[in-house]
């Protein structure tokens, strides 16, 4: 039998015990693994072990997805009308508000980031997210279609069937949210991986999704490894669709291994190198504090983070004066620390890779301007970075690190900060800054970004969709625009009248 995991959080921030199971949980049980594996979840703060959780294989992949396949057959999909689907969802929003603090100190725990942007941020977005998919559960209609008179044409959105989903370590209950609210309100049911980095709010929601009422097999979590439970759901030949939040590079392997089985069909929320353009007529306060959250908020693993900042020449130097200052005064320390701004980063693997691309930097003659370096003498912390003097050719200026490392660069003009703006793979987000609407809006039109903020970073809300342009995925999530991603339209012809 998987074991129960019981954590006693004695804080400043919160005090209270979390306990739940460890296993995979298949048609509304949790079980073990078929090959009895475990995975260890290490607390980011200082290496140790949390825990350790049932890990599964391609075996449990399959029997999830049976399990989803009986329910989608019998409970789900056709077989519940979608004001109940919305029932249950409203239900299970309210549950995650009446476990808030709870949510927010396990993403804490195994992510690292602080409790109070987990609480604020991460639990309140998630909340706000499956409360959002309940009103839409019965309101994802198809259309009468003027033909003629003698015929009546009509649509129908039709739930997909069983879906895969694939989750990251960088926001994993706000991910788990943006992926069943859409899924369960169109009536698909679901096998999902959660990050093995960071499974413990996936885990603890099982048994929230239980209590709401959803029927055994509808959600199904499995633990596990993007090698063997990952590729297991996109290449599963009875995964009608699968959708992933992740790397560029996993989501082409996902994309071919889909196209190699069944041909499902794919969403994918992939990486970015997002620019932040600031002219020099923009409020240079403001300016300075949205550029701070937008490269350093969740310690800068965000795949929209502003992590290209270019300032125009007439305000360059006291913006790097003041973006500096604010940099230096973000606090960094434990998660639990009530006036802690920035965690760990979430894993020794991520560590490195940031302070790798911090050596690249140096290496390609970039200035290091600030940070750079190891906070503390255990854990995974990062002091906030800035780079100057970069070249375009850079890699920390062509690729997604993932670490709150930035590098500001100035521009001359319009033209100029377009072409350098667009000059990389990406396209998933952007940010303008001026006080002149024109220039704001015609900037915002020449970008090719998914999203782009006027006057504010990182700002995301459940009814907008979100995704990217270029090698920064395919579709959207949140919003109407994210139901597509999980109904197949069926049209209908009704011959009223006419004769062979």
């Amino acid at each position: 039998m998987p074991s129960t995991f019981t954590y006693e959080f004695n804080t400043p921030v919160y005090k209270g015990t979390s306990s739940f199971n460890t296993g995979l949980f298949i048609g509304g049980k949790f079980v073990d693994g078929q090959e009895g594996e475990t995975i260890d979840v290490i607390n980011p703060t200082n290496g140790k072990l949390i825990t350790k959780i049932s890990g599964g294989t391609a075996k449990d992949v399959d029997i999830a997805v049976n399990a989803a396949q009986k329910a989608f057959d019998t409970v789900w999909g056709l077989n519940i009308a979608g004001a109940q689907r919305g029932k249950l969802l409203g239900k299970l929003a309210d549950l995650m508000e009446e476990h808030t603090d709870e949510l927010a100190a396990l993403e804490a725990l195994d992510n690292g980031k602080t409790f109070g942007w987990a609480k604020n941020s991460d639990v309140a977005a998630s909340v706000g997210c499956i409360r959002y998919y309940s009103g839409w559960a019965d309101k994802h209609s198809g259309k009468v279609i003027e033909t003629d008179e003698n015929k009546l044409a009509y649509t129908r959105n039709e739930p997909i069937g069983v879906v895969g989903q694939i989750i990251p370590w960088n926001f994993p209950l706000m991910m788990l949210s943006w992926k069943l609210g859409p899924a369960l309100a169109t009536g698909c049911t679901i096998v999902l991986k959660p990050s093995e980095f960071t499974p413990l709010t996936a885990l603890r929601m099982c048994e929230l999704i239980q209590r709401a009422g959803f029927p055994p097999g509808v959600v199904n979590i499995i633990n596990g490894f993007g090698s063997s439970v990952g590729q297991a759901i996109a290449e599963h030949p009875k995964i009608e669709k699968v959708a992933f939040t992740g790397s560029t590079l996993v989501g082409r392997k996902i994309m071919e291994t889909a196209a190699k089985t069944n041909l499902k069909k794919v969403t994918l929320e992939l990486g970015g190198k997002s620019p932040n353009i600031i002219y020099d007529d923009a409020d240079i306060e403001q300016a300075v504090n949205w550029a701070v959250h937008g490269i350093f908020w969740n310690h800068g693993q965000a795949c929209c983070a502003g992590s290209r900042i270019f300032v125009q020449k007439g305000i360059y130097d006291e913006f790097l004066k003041r973006f500096t200052e604010k940099a230096r005064s973000l606090k960094i320390g434990d998660p639990f620390d009530a006036d802690a701004y920035q965690g760990p980063q979430v894993s020794q693997i991520q560590y490195d890779r940031i302070m790798g691309y911090i050596s690249s930097g140096v290496e390609q003659g970039a200035t290091l301007h600030l940070g750079g370096e190891r906070h503390g003498n255990e854990g995974y912390f990062i002091k906030p970075t800035i780079f100057t003097d970069t070249k375009p050719s850079m890699k920390i200026v062509q690729e997604e690190i993932f670490g709150p490392v930035g590098v500001v660069i100035k521009f001359t003009d319009e033209d100029d900060i377009i072409h350098q703006a667009n000059d990389t793979m990406y396209g998933l987000a952007a940010a303008v800054f001026t006080q002149n609407i024109n220039t704001a809006l015609e900037t915002a039109h020449r970008l090719h970004a998914g999203t782009v903020w006027i006057n504010c970073a990182n700002q995301l809300h459940p009814q907008i969709p979100f995704g990217g342009f270029k090698q920064s995925g395919i579709g959207r999530e949140l919003g109407e625009y994210a139901l597509a991603n999980y109904t197949n339209v069926k049209a209908v012809h009704v011959n009223l009248g006419h004769k062979m």
